[in-house]
């Protein structure tokens, strides 16, 4: 099977697509001294800027509480992957994002983490049909060395796309 190319296919029509950052490490330095809760906070406050992959991906909303976050996308076409649908690397990233948070919200200042694990069940297509899909991540375990936490990837309507539990590593300082 041949292809015309782009230009000739039924159709086919360049896109672009523009973004725009702050320095990521600027917000680390000023979060270095502050809980997760200090930082999340600082973060909605717009006092501290937000991770660059949330202006990557577009999300398009966050909420933080102790223990919990939450991140909301709205599919868009750049999402999509071969197929027409939303990328499960997507999903993930929107999952990870909730899981991790959630775990970050607990943290006192000078404590760090990092995700050990990532588990993704992928139970339905998301496209742009589907409107606004939120991920929304619960600690469900909180220890001195190692945090659990869940996260479920609904629709407007509570319907559930994917889930994910991930593992963390707390590191405490000396």
């Amino acid at each position: 099977m041949t292809t015309a190319p782009e230009a000739e296919q039924p159709g086919a029509q360049q896109r672009t697509r523009t973004f725009s950052w702050e320095d990521p490490m600027a917000g680390a330095a000023a979060a270095a001294g502050m809980s997760g809760a200090e930082l999340f906070a600082a973060m909605t406050e717009g006092k501290i800027p937000a991770s660059p992959i949330g202006a990557l991906l577009d999300f398009d909303g966050s909420e933080f509480g102790d223990g919990t976050a939450s991140f909301r996308l709205t599919p868009q076409e750049f999402h999509y992957n071969p197929i027409g649908t939303v990328h499960g690397g997507v999903f993930s990233t929107l999952l990870d994002s909730a899981c991790g948070c959630a775990v970050h919200t607990k943290l006192p200042a000078g404590t760090f983490y990092t995700s050990l694990d990532l588990t993704v069940k992928f139970l339905r297509p998301v496209t742009i049909a589907t409107g606004p899909v939120t991920a929304h991540g619960t600690v469900t375990h909180f220890g001195r060395r190692t945090a659990l936490a869940e996260a479920r990837l609904t629709d407007d309507d509570g319907k559930l796309y994917a889930t994910a539990t991930s593992s963390c590593l707390i590191m405490r300082p000396e």
